[in-house]
């Protein structure tokens, strides 16, 4: 047995601001995938994701108990795949901030959901938010909480527009110019990121007034701004507002950048060769690079690994 792929996805703007109602935009991210498969395979890995692969499957199966009326998963089928050496081949890495547990969350609903809402379907504003919640409650398992947009964006494998809690949508994005000078890159901070600490520092932080003041005024208003820029093509634009995400992320968001970020990610706001924000919750994992001139950025940064996402 070998199942479709599903990919990894960023989010481009929006951390941990959708928490708090701002837009955000979602990008598939092609580069990496996974797909669940049934080949004898004995590695470490492929028996390690078997053995997390089970505990998922009991944890689903009180899910379809308690909430019978959200979803319901084939759980014959599903624990005698387990059972019968069952894995998730994935090249997407963990703790990176691009939904590999997204990935996984997306391949199970796909395969073993009854009555599952199909990517064919016309994904009105009900079924999209159905999804959202399914995957939330499945993605669960492994972050505690969460909001379901990672498994929904590998599912349906198009850019998502999260213009509130209760309002997505599929987005059309400018398309990607194979020649443009400009780009949005990935940094590998060489580190892994876990997402449930940086949550709870965030929690933590919005029990202070004056940081949610920040995040009213400040943060969701540069946020929304450059989901609407980059939707419209505004690349110009978009720099100016990414500056002020940036800044603000030095202020307000130091504990979710790796210590030996700091430095260069004030040098990109300084020389404005580029611009850093967070990917995902941050913690470590990949930060996210934006620049008018790439190859400028490139050079600026040739001491770290990069990888070019989208080229404007």
């Amino acid at each position: 047995m070998k199942g479709p792929l599903f990919y990894s996805k960023i989010l481009l703007f929006g951390e941990y601001g959708i928490i708090k109602d701002s837009k955000g935009l979602s990008i598939p991210y092609n580069f990496y995938n996974g797909a669940l498969k049934i080949d004898g395979n004995e590695s470490s890995e492929a028996i390690k994701s078997n053995q997390s692969l089970k505990a998922f499957a009991s944890y689903l199966e009180q899910l379809s108990t308690n909430e019978s009326d959200l979803v319901q998963f084939d759980l014959y089928v599903l624990n005698k795949d387990v059972n019968a050496g069952m894995y998730f081949d994935s090249s997407i890495p963990q703790g990176y901030g691009v939904g590999s547990s997204g990935a996984l969350v997306a391949a199970i609903y796909d395969k073993y959901a009854k009555n599952k809402i199909t990517v064919l379907e016309n994904l009105n504003r009900d079924k999209l938010l159905s999804l959202k919640k399914i995957f939330g409650r499945m993605e669960s398992f492994f972050h505690g909480t969460s909001s379901g947009l990672d498994p929904l964006n590998s599912y349906l494998s198009l850019p998502i527009l999260i213009n509130s809690k209760d309002h997505i949508e599929p987005a059309g994005i400018p398309t990607q110019k194979a020649e443009g000078k400009g780009g949005v890159f990935l940094i590998d901070s060489e580190m892994v990121g876990e997402t449930a600490p940086m949550i709870s520092i965030f929690m933590d932080n919005l029990k202070n007034e004056g940081f949610r003041t920040m995040m009213k005024s400040q943060f969701t208003k540069y946020t929304d701004l450059c989901v609407e820029n980059f939707l419209k093509g505004d690349f110009k634009t978009l720099f100016s507002n990414t500056k002020q995400l940036s800044k603000i992320a030095l202020s307000h968001f130091k504990p979710m950048i790796p210590e030996k970020f700091h430095n260069v990610w004030q040098q990109g706001i300084d020389s404005n060769d580029y611009y850093l924000k967070l990917c995902g919750s941050g913690g470590g994992g990949y930060i996210l690079g934006f620049a008018a001139d790439y190859e400028k950025a490139k050079e600026a940064l040739k001491d770290y690994k990069l990888e070019l996402v989208y080229r404007f």
